[in-house]
């Protein structure tokens, strides 16, 4: 019998605040529900004093607890909301060179990834699937571009890397982003993973200790298929997700710290007053 293992969560940032009010919500309910029943047989709770007692105090925990938990969650968000956006940006920034990066190497995107309208433009191709997996094996079918594309999945699992060590502790102290991180290290290890499969069976430099690296990748020993059609769907799934990423996770940053805040902060700080 095959053992079965409990895949992660993927649950919405804001899972965490809804689970508590959603407690809060249900133990108001039963506070009406146990008014209510004391209007229609009040003598039910007179005559079993002890159950009376444990309900109310269950009642009680219920709410204090749900209350608790939403001050103190909306305290921590508050209290580092801009660090919080710093993070998410930088996510953001990753997600974002990944995929526009991997779709200008396929000759899918003419204008520069900073635009708003390349990024739509990018938006369109990511949803087209059968054109971004043709212009993906297309890259991987030419030797030039498959060169081009290893160095560049190098290239994004080492600044990955990096992201990750920066800001994994920071991101983990608040409960309510730990999902959207764990979405960005989804992202991550499947760069990874590619990283580590073209590194063994396709070396492409003299790097010794990389090679040793290479070859030393789970990726190796548990992908027991890897050809360029295998190659093809695990870069289009890569593009798939960091276009998704980009977009949800920027929208979230945006809700932390709207831009009008930093407008009239930039205006508060041009108009203040010179103490030199």
């Amino acid at each position: 019998m095959t053992e079965r293992h409990q895949l992660p969560t993927r649950e919405t940032p804001d899972t965490f605040l809804r689970r508590t009010r959603i407690g809060a919500a249900v133990a108001l309910l039963l506070v009406a529900g146990a008014v209510t029943s004391d209007f229609l047989d009040s003598a039910f709770w007179a005559d079993h004093t002890m159950i009376t007692g444990i309900v109310a105090s269950l009642l009680v925990i219920a709410i204090s607890a749900a209350i608790l938990n939403e001050l103190v969650e909306r305290r921590d968000r508050q209290r580092w909301a801009v660090l919080a956006q710093y993070v998410l940006l930088d996510l953001v920034r990753t997600a974002r060179a990944s995929w526009t990066g991997i779709l200008a190497l396929a000759g899918l995107t003419e204008r520069e990834p900073s635009t708003s309208l390349s990024l739509q433009d990018g938006s369109s191709v990511v949803a087209d699937r059968a054109a971004l997996r043709d212009g993906v094996a297309a890259v991987i079918a030419d030797p030039e571009q498959r060169q081009a594309l290893q160095r560049a999945v190098a290239t994004m699992a080492h600044h990955c890397n990096d992201v990750l060590g920066r800001w994994a502790s920071v991101m983990l102290t608040a409960t309510a982003y730990t999902e959207v991180l764990d979405h960005h290290v989804e992202l991550y290890s499947r760069i990874a993973w590619v990283d580590g499969l073209l590194g063994h069976y396709e070396p492409i430099d003299d790097d010794r200790g990389r090679r040793r690296l290479s070859r030393s990748s789970p990726a190796v020993q548990l992908q027991r298929d890897f050809d360029d059609d295998s190659l093809c769907e695990m870069m289009v799934s890569i593009v798939v997700l960091a276009e998704q990423l980009d977009r949800t996770t920027l929208a979230l940053a945006m809700q932390l710290v709207p831009l009008d805040w930093w407008e009239s902060r930039t205006q508060e700080s041009a108009t203040a007053p010179s103490h030199g």
